[in-house]
């Protein structure tokens, strides 16, 4: 059994959107080339692997929430651990797409750090052209609006679905190397050596 390094990265993603617009099928067919039809979580969903993100090997973490209204009051806690999220909505149903309003407000509260999210808006469901009812001029303005990137997707096709979370995990590696590097000047702080220390020594 292969182990992980100590070292190695990891991307905490999370899937944020109402339940059916195929949050499931996206992590499914990301983590294992497998289409699922129909599939609702009751609670969420936790997968992790091991890839490789331009020539580093780095751990993706990916957290599927369940999407039902009851899980509002949860959802926090979620948005809290996450580093980057996937907004997804279905674009044969408007009110998917009207949701994530609320949704994008919430991860901005709770992460409290201005609108610079690290975010993708995500419109999935594309093979079902002939039923689309959110146009991708509707979705690009709305990322515009929200300064994220918008990629439609097809869970069923597997079209963009390899780039969206590859996507997102460039996005959330500049916020991760920051934090990284001011962690570091916590634990080995610059000291200057002109400078004498007062040392205290107790017999």
């Amino acid at each position: 059994m292969a182990t992980t390094n100590k070292s190695t990265p990891i991307y905490r993603l999370i899937m944020v959107g109402s339940g059916g617009v195929g949050k499931s099928a996206l992590t499914l067919q990301y983590m294992y080339d497998e289409f699922v039809v129909d599939y609702e979580p009751t609670k969420a969903d936790s997968y992790r692997k091991a890839i490789m993100l331009d020539g580093e090997e780095v751990q993706i973490d990916i957290l599927d929430t369940a999407g039902q209204e009851h899980y509002a009051a949860i959802r926090d806690t979620y948005i809290r651990s996450g580093e980057g999220f996937l907004l997804v909505f279905d674009v044969t149903d408007a009110e998917s797409f009207s949701d994530l309003n609320e949704l994008y407000e919430q991860i901005l509260r709770v992460k409290s750090t201005g609108a610079n999210i690290p975010a993708i808006l995500v419109g999935n469901k594309i093979d079902l052209a002939d039923k689309r009812n959110v146009t991708v001029e509707e979705a690009e303005q709305t990322a515009r609006n929200w300064s994220i990137k918008y990629i439609e997707t097809s869970a069923k096709t597997k079209q963009n679905v390899d780039k969206v979370f590859c996507e997102l995990m460039r996005i959330v590696r500049p916020f991760k190397n920051a934090i990284k590097d001011a962690d570091t000047d916590l634990i080995n702080p610059v000291i200057d050596k002109e400078k004498p220390t007062n040392c205290c020594i107790i017999l």
